[in-house]
């Protein structure tokens, strides 16, 4: 379990591509907490830190010995020192809407992307653009899985990518449609029903089933914008791209994808090539 630590210097771990590692750096950056920054992908340094803690996961934001998983800005605020005043959320069915427009726009955007280009990698990342989509999908499907098999949500569920044989473009758009069709009758049979201030049972921290949703809902939504972000790349107009009423009251982080040197650098080459 994380412990007190009297050191002041805070690390944060993170990889590119990851929307909660983003947002974890913003929320240090936007008060005025300077962090060490560790990108695991690609600092040996960073993973060693982590492994001495016994962690494996990002994003992890640590001070000394003390450390948190950066998904929970509650708990970065409390290992960077920053007051939490605490956070608003949408209500359920408004989340539930946003969900149900986010995965059908996920859907939309795939469908523009060259089947020969699915398995091009993102930048710096190790992760293709089907992979993102899937990725997308499955953010959804993971809650399906909590909420109506009754699964935790393990660490490691959100690496998961589709079965050899399932990863073309129209099976990934199968899964897509057939997670959104599965949330639709749990929204229509369940979700009035559920009591949504029930403790979660997820890898990354102490929520409620509330906050899992707002989670649910701004992940895939973040995804999507890099979604708009590929489309880009390949020079290809997005149809119907989400706009800022889809992200309203939702906890986004300010970017798409890092911006930090290097990273930065690579994801500019790949516009000026597509």
């Amino acid at each position: 379990m994380p412990q007190p630590s009297s050191e002041t210097t805070i690390h944060a771990y993170w990889q590119p591509g990851c929307t909660s590692c983003l947002r974890m750096k913003e929320f240090l950056t936007r008060h005025g907490v300077p962090f060490v920054s560790r990108n695991v992908l690609e600092s040996e340094e960073g993973v060693a830190e982590l492994a001495a803690l016994g962690l494996r996961t990002v994003p992890i934001v640590r001070r000394g010995t003390d450390w948190a998983n950066g998904q929970v800005l509650r708990d970065v605020a409390r290992v960077a020192g920053i007051p939490w005043g605490g956070a608003t959320m949408l209500p359920v069915p408004e989340m539930c809407d946003r969900l149900v427009e986010i995965q059908t726009t996920a859907q939309r955007l795939f469908a523009q992307i060259p089947e020969a280009a699915i398995g091009t990698q993102l930048p710096r990342r190790p992760r293709s653009y089907g992979e993102l989509a899937y990725h997308i999908f499955n953010i959804a499907d993971a809650f399906l899985e909590h909420e109506v098999d009754g699964e935790p949500l393990k660490e490691g569920a959100y690496g998961r990518v589709p079965a050899p044989g399932a990863d073309s473009k129209a099976a990934i758009l199968a899964y897509g449609a057939d997670v959104l069709r599965r949330f639709e009758a749990w929204r229509k049979d369940r979700a009035a029903t559920t009591n949504f201030t029930q403790k979660a049972h997820v890898y990354y921290g102490d929520v409620t089933l509330h906050d899992y949703l707002e989670r649910t809902v701004w992940h895939s939504g973040q995804h999507v914008r890099q979604m708009v972000m590929v489309l880009g790349f390949l020079g290809i107009t997005p149809d119907r791209p989400p706009t800022a009423a889809t992200f309203a009251g939702l906890p986004m982080p300010e970017k798409v994808w890092d911006d930090e040197p290097g990273i930065r650098d690579q994801a500019s080459g790949i516009r000026k090539s597509a």
